[in-house]
């Protein structure tokens, strides 16, 4: 398994996993021109000199090595609502109190808003579900991580992921419902095809704007406020074990939560680190283990290795890797070393004296989860 960022030969399988993904899916519409779109927007954005975050768009793929499929997709968006608002509902709570009466009542409302503007976003993680395999969905998830920690020019102090709410196989939503039968007379899939491909006017033109008392919505909307779809609940296990939290906002279309985390708190950016890459077999490789610290190398469990590239960024998780921490001589944090087998090295584009970014899954936050890996889906 390869990740690499997403390249023009690549829509086909993308409009594939858009349709596969189903209603609710609005990072990936089964939309070609929109999907072509992307795709373009994705390669000028890895080509791009950037010092602030603008309106970049990253979107990788991930690649089974042995047959050329595309597996799955993992993206990042540099500076949410850049371009268009990014609406949610904040979830609050109101209490009322008649002193006279001594009568308090306490009701939650949803105040729509667009709080998270200028925050980078995680988004359009799909794996497909003959390719649900183990740590498959640990790369596509954790990647984008150790690429925001490599390039942090690119992004904002703050990342977030908006999760896919509760919808049905036939791509009805009860949140969606209810605010259908009062404001918006237009099916769940229109609205999610219309945000999807960028369109949003809808929402300030026919959206209500005054607060919603949730006491007020049918039992099936309010069940499913802050609750993810189950296909998602895998990636939000994940998100949440590297330190993601929801703090109340949640989707306009489908009440999904949204959650955040500092970027330098995430979990597998303070337990990664850079290593400079040594290729097995060269002579600097022999000299390191006749030493007399040969013994200091130990092979990883999988770990999840990265190149420091842009265009050319490549990523895997892999066994075959030796690393060792260093420390300079003024107690200062030095790269390690990573002795990498040549052929992985060319699958990486890396080569002697590179620098690596390397994340141990023994060091990565675990999910907590009851099924096996080969049981996960993943999908927001």
């Amino acid at each position: 398994m390869i990740i690499r960022p997403i390249a023009d030969r690549d829509l086909d399988a993308l409009f594939l996993i858009a349709m596969e993904s189903g209603p609710g899916f609005t990072s990936l519409m089964p939309d070609r021109d929109a999907l072509a779109r992307k795709i373009s927007h994705s390669m000028a954005s890895f080509e791009r000199r950037v010092t602030n975050p603008s309106d970049e768009h990253y979107l990788f793929v991930l690649e089974d090595e042995a047959t050329g499929a595309i597996m799955g997709t993992t993206g990042i968006e540099a500076n949410a609502g850049h371009t268009r608002p990014l609406y949610h509902f904040r979830r609050n709570t109101v209490t009322r109190h008649a002193r006279d009466l001594d009568l308090r009542r306490s009701v939650e409302t949803l105040t729509r808003c667009n709080h998270y503007a200028g925050y980078s976003e995680i988004c359009s993680l799909y794996l497909r579900p003959e390719f649900r395999r183990a740590n498959a969905g640990k790369l596509l998830s954790r990647v984008r991580f150790l690429f925001m920690a490599l390039h942090p020019e690119r992004f904002s102090d703050h990342v977030i992921a908006e999760m896919r709410g509760v919808s049905d196989a036939a791509g009805q939503s009860p949140f969606w419902d209810w605010l259908k039968a009062h404001f918006v007379d237009m099916e769940f899939c229109q609205a999610t095809h219309l945000v999807g491909t960028g369109y949003t006017d809808f929402i300030d033109e026919l959206m209500p704007s005054h607060p919603l008392y949730t006491c007020m919505m049918s039992p099936e909307a309010r069940a499913v406020i802050s609750q993810v779809h189950e296909h998602t609940r895998p990636a939000l296990q994940i998100l949440e074990a590297e330190g993601f939290q929801h703090k109340g906002f949640i989707d306009l279309l489908d009440a999904g939560p949204t959650v955040e985390c500092a970027l330098a708190d995430i979990h597998s950016v303070r337990a990664s680190s850079a290593c400079r890459v040594v290729i097995e077999g060269t002579d600097k490789c022999r000299g390191v283990h006749s030493s007399h610290e040969h013994a200091r190398y130990q092979q990883n469990e999988p770990s999840l290795i990265t190149n420091t590239g842009l265009v050319d960024f490549r990523a895997t998780i892999t066994s075959e890797v030796f690393d060792r921490p260093e420390t300079g001589s003024a107690g200062g944090s030095q790269p390690g070393t990573l002795i990498v087998p040549s052929a992985l090295a060319a699958k990486l584009n890396l080569a002697e004296g590179h620098l690596a970014r390397i994340l141990p899954l023994n060091r990565a936050a675990p999910a907590r989860t009851h099924k096996t890996a080969t049981e996960l889906s993943y999908a927001y």
